[in-house]
């Protein structure tokens, strides 16, 4: 009854501990991470920025509306003389002025200068929202390489586990087999040594995983220390179709999204920089009030108030060729974005045939490594049983359990790698879900 009663509480407490651990699903990780990640909050500011921006007042579609105040106090020793001879002295005359009103200024005419301006700050908003979605690709992106990756890092700590199990074993079975006097103290330290080098392999994957999950929880944004575990085996999509993926790319890839409109930007600022050749036109108009008062003088005290309006009209005639000189800039600029284009579009295409083949390779190496982690269990089994009996030696028994771990751990890493594969090329065409 103790024995049993011992068995529970172990068990209890293992249930406990293994409970304790949250699983976190890689949709969790992905939402965490789009609303802690630093660099996609950065981005999303980039944004308001941007979208703020947009208005016709940032385009100079708006009047200006000024209001002035200006006082002046002077005091002065004044001597006047007047035409008919006469002569009038005053020290320290005092005299003030006062002007103050309201003003406005508006430019109804720029050479379409404000309308190209306008849409540039239109386009400069698409790019953010570009750039945004190009952030938080990547992010998703690198959490879901590292996610995976820890994926790979547990299936490889329970392999090693599991070959503890099995050191274990043959450490007790040699001890017996010695005990009974049918094997060597030899056979017992080799025994041991095994075990202990499996267990340096456990405590070094244990050390991987571990720096794995700060690493994960970094990109999450959130307490290194935040303990959690992860499913346990990949979800591979095996119907990526090339075609599909290019089309998609081509259609959606935000770097060539953000190059397009980048283009867009650099063809709306050879408008406004021509628009230097046409006249451009003003109004003004406002409303002020002037006092001045004088200790000496004809007029001792004057005010005047009242409307004022008119309007100014300028062209540029000769500026020493800078005009066309920036005009020329710009085509230059407008090439080049036209350039960056195609020098994208080229290595897009190049990224994903690469990645493609690589992805097609890797899932025949899942399935290959898949019958190969089988074919090493049924050999570990059999010599497992032989080793029991005593009809194979203990290096054919080692080379047996090294290979089943091999085996295990070289089948995790296909499924790691062609998941990373997978990720890229869904990278590339812009269709990662979040």
């Amino acid at each position: 009854m103790k024995i049993i009663f011992k068995s529970i509480l172990l068990l209890f407490f293992c249930f406990v501990k293994g409970n304790a651990q949250q699983v976190l699903s890689l949709e969790d990780a992905v939402k965490i991470a789009l609303a802690n990640n630093y660099e996609i909050k950065i981005a999303k500011n980039d944004l308001k920025i941007d979208q703020t921006n947009v208005s016709a007042g940032n385009a100079g579609m708006l009047p200006k509306a000024t209001a002035s105040i200006t006082q002046n106090n002077n005091l002065q020793n004044l001597s006047q003389t007047r035409t008919d001879g006469t002569t009038t002295s005053l020290d320290n005359a005092k005299s003030n002025s006062l002007n103050y009103g309201v003003g406005l200024d508006w430019t109804i005419f720029d050479g379409f200068k404000m309308f190209a301006k306008k849409e540039q700050l239109q386009e400069l908003q698409k790019l953010g929202e570009s750039q945004l979605r190009m952030t938080v690709i990547t992010k998703i992106s690198d959490v879901q390489t590292a996610y995976y990756d820890l994926v790979q890092q547990q299936q490889q700590l329970a392999a090693l586990d599991s070959t503890i199990v099995i050191s274990n074993q043959r450490v007790n079975l040699a001890k017996n087999r010695f005990t009974i006097g049918k094997a060597s103290k030899l056979e017992v330290l080799n025994a041991q040594v095994d075990i202990n080098t499996d267990k340096v392999a456990v405590l070094r994957q244990q050390e991987l995983y571990k720096n794995s999950k700060i690493a994960l929880n970094q990109l999450l944004a959130r307490d290194a220390q935040i303990d959690f575990k992860v499913v346990s085996d990949f979800t591979m999509d095996r119907k990526l179709e090339y075609a599909e993926l290019k089309a998609l790319a081509e259609k959606q890839n935000p770097q060539i999204e953000a190059l397009i409109i980048s283009k867009k930007v650099a063809e709306l600022e050879l408008k406004q920089v021509k628009s230097g050749r046409y006249p451009t036109l003003k109004v003004n108009t406002g409303y002020n009030f002037a006092e001045n008062e004088s200790s000496l003088g004809f007029t001792t005290q004057s005010s005047a108030r009242g409307l004022n309006y008119g309007f100014s009209a300028s062209l540029n005639l000769f500026d020493g060729f800078v005009q066309k000189r920036n005009e020329k800039i710009s085509s230059i600029q407008i090439e080049n974005s036209a350039i960056q284009i195609e020098q994208q579009n080229l290595a897009l295409n190049s990224q994903l045939a690469t990645s493609y083949q690589t992805y097609l390779t890797n899932l025949e190496l899942i399935d290959l490594e898949e019958k190969n982690e089988a074919i090493a269990k049924q050999n570990l089994d059999i010599t497992l049983d032989k080793f029991h009996i005593g009809t194979i030696t203990t290096l054919e028994f080692r080379t047996a359990q090294l290979n089943y771990v091999n085996a295990k751990v070289r089948y995790s890493d296909a499924q790691f790698q062609a998941k990373l594969s997978e990720i890229a090329l869904k990278e590339l065409a812009g269709a990662i879900q979040f």
